[in-house]
């Protein structure tokens, strides 16, 4: 029987071909590293070990060369580690992968986790952590720690309930996502939040990383899939899935009751560095959206008015003070799609959209979709979060999933005024 490639989306694939003159170069991440200028720093650490780990050590991790061979869209990366004999490792309780040659290893360390981990729990634990208190960066708030093979996965819980629900899919990807989960969690714009601490594929290395192993002879090319942290499993099944997939279990262990509203925070880039336009998706792909289910609508024209129902009402006024400019869009089939702007009275208005027509790439050979007409980010072509809606609904069935879509800019300032409010109440308890 053919072996089944790995079900990985679109958004992830883009074969190409890497000059062997200049196998730093980059060929994808361009939106991030050269548009939005994102800050991946914080990401990862390489470093060369003084001495291997023994055969010991080495069996008692997870080889996943062939895994990482058979997925990476790099052919470069992929002849890179044939020809030098790379064996990788990965370090499933400590999420480290190691690149083992025949006299010297590697090792590549998930830095953001690790400070994260140690900001909660002043250690990295490997096991279920339970719930405890995340004082003082979150004083009436838990936290639990819940491992899997893929980074983990850190919960919250407010003592007085569950919703709103933030979700993180990509909790390491999007620079400042995890400042704004926290942001929004002390200001009362959620109960309760799932975060990712794992990678999901576009991660990509930076430049001083780059710098190290090109010193020690390992031209690695910086383009995802970037073969270090594994983006799918044994099976072939992308890691990025998790959240959603286990959407019923991390509710569960919530507590009671079921949120009635999710906020699913990713980081965007926008259309330039200074763009800072929310956008707000309910759903490219099935199950679809339909505007009858959001409230009541006009139509004048061209033109649609919509006045939003309760749940939608609410995660926008949740989402009100963050930008003052937000734009929502779905579809209601592949060729029947709306692009609202939220007026000063959480009223919408916008027009039709045909993504067959109205929509092209941002960057060519990128599944980075925009409107030119508006000089907007174009979401549903992304199928954002369609598997969340999926599982949500087997919650409940009013269940409301606003996919959040954050600029540059706008996360760069949640980050600050967080960084702020901890500063005021490092202040407040020294003066007690």
């Amino acid at each position: 029987m053919a072996k089944r490639p790995p079900d990985i989306p679109a958004l992830f694939i883009n074969r190409f071909q890497v000059d062997r003159s200049a196998p730093f170069r980059r060929h994808l991440n361009r939106l991030e590293v050269e548009i939005g200028r994102e800050d991946y720093r914080h990401l990862k650490k390489v470093e060369l070990l003084p001495e291997s780990p023994t055969d010991a050590q080495f069996e008692a991790m997870e080889e996943i060369t062939s895994r990482l061979l058979d997925t990476t869209q790099n052919d470069y990366n992929r002849a890179l580690l044939q020809r030098l004999g790379i064996r990788v490792y990965l370090d499933v309780p400590r999420y480290a992968v190691y690149y083992r040659l025949t006299d010297r290893t590697l090792r590549f360390t998930a830095v953001w986790r690790r400070k994260v981990l140690q900001r909660f729990f002043r250690a990295e634990p490997r096991e279920d952590t339970g719930w405890q208190s995340a004082a003082p960066a979150l004083g009436e708030f838990q936290v639990r720690f819940l491992p899997d093979r893929s980074g983990g996965v850190l919960l919250f819980r407010h003592r007085t309930g569950v919703s709103p629900l933030l979700t993180a899919t990509h909790g390491a990807y999007d620079p400042h996502s995890l400042d704004v989960a926290l942001f929004f969690l002390r200001t009362g714009k959620g109960a309760s939040a799932v975060i990712n601490l794992g990678f999901s594929g576009r991660e990509p290395l930076t430049d001083e990383n780059l710098e190290k192993l090109k010193k020690w002879g390992i031209p690695l090319n910086p383009s995802n899939i970037d073969v270090i942290y594994p983006y799918v499993d044994a099976t072939g099944h992308p890691f990025c899935y998790k959240l959603e997939e286990g959407l019923a279990r991390y509710a569960s262990l919530l507590g009671e009751g079921r949120p009635d509203l999710i906020l699913d925070i990713h980081g965007c880039v926008g259309t330039d560095p200074e763009d800072v336009r929310l956008l707000v998706g309910l759903g490219g792909h099935p199950p679809y959206c339909r505007l009858s289910e959001l409230g009541r609508s006009e139509r004048h024209g061209d033109i649609v008015h919509l006045i939003p129902g309760s749940l939608l009402r609410h995660g926008l006024s949740l989402l009100r003070d963050i930008s003052e400019e937000i734009c929502v869009q779905f579809c209601e089939t592949s060729g029947r799609c709306y692009h609202f702007y939220l007026l000063g009275g959480l009223q919408l208005m916008g027009r039709f959209i045909d993504p067959r027509r109205d929509v092209e790439s941002l960057l060519p050979g990128e599944e980075r979709t925009y409107l030119p007409a508006d000089n907007i980010r174009w979401l549903p072509g992304a199928r954002g979060n369609a598997l969340q809606r999926v599982e949500a609904r087997k919650l409940r069935k009013d269940l409301r999933c606003l996919h959040v879509e954050i600029p540059t800019a706008v996360r760069r300032r949640i980050a600050l005024k967080l960084r702020e409010m901890e500063i005021t109440d490092s202040l407040e308890a020294s003066s007690l």
